[in-house]
């Protein structure tokens, strides 16, 4: 990698933009202009996408618009050693690509179970939370997947970094941003 390619990355990183394919380029894009730009996703189904950006949200507010899905989906395309996943610090085995669709899998089964056949993304707020807390406890019965408790540290995990781990985010919750995360030394 060329010194200006690195200066690029290196600032692209600080800014929480991560490397998206958009019209067969990469392009640094936070994951919630990914999710502005409609940016295809590479390994997430839409069915997967609708449950995570559910469940994403009712753990964590804004992880939707934030984009959740387009983080994960992005982490999930790159090489196991660089996911910046919560999986991936709790020690899952690789592909996470596998976790993802069992845990998610096991959402939806769960959730059609529990709720007269109504996927996660239809329940209301108050039996979206009354689900994760169940889940939380692993109290889910016929649960078929990941356990539940350790779905719901790893998703609320990742909807945080996506939601709070960008300089915009530290802004807005009058945290400086450390300067030993963001370069302050040209190359």
């Amino acid at each position: 990698m060329d010194d200006i390619e690195r200066r690029g990355f290196i600032k692209g990183a600080a800014l929480g933009a991560l490397a998206f394919t958009v019209g067969g380029a990469q392009v640094l894009l936070t994951p919630r202009d990914a999710r502005a730009q409609a940016v295809p996703f590479r390994t997430l189904t839409p069915e997967q996408v609708e449950t995570l950006e559910a469940l994403g949200e009712t753990l964590v507010p804004t992880a939707r618009q934030s984009g959740i899905a387009y983080f994960v989906d992005q982490q999930l395309s790159i090489p196991p050693e660089e996911a910046l996943l919560e999986a991936r610090i709790l020690n899952v085995r690789p592909p996470y690509a596998n976790f993802y669709r069992a845990a998610l899998g096991a959402v939806e089964r769960a959730s059609q179970a529990r709720n007269g056949g109504r996927k996660f993304a239809q329940l209301s707020a108050t039996e979206a939370h009354d689900f994760v807390d169940a889940m939380r406890q692993n109290k889910i019965e016929g649960w078929q997947g990941p356990g539940g408790g350790f779905v719901y540290t790893i998703i609320p995990n990742d909807a945080l970094d996506v939601v709070y781990g960008t300089m915009e985010a530290y802004a807005a919750l009058g945290v400086p941003y450390m300067a030993h995360i963001v370069p302050t030394k040209k190359w």
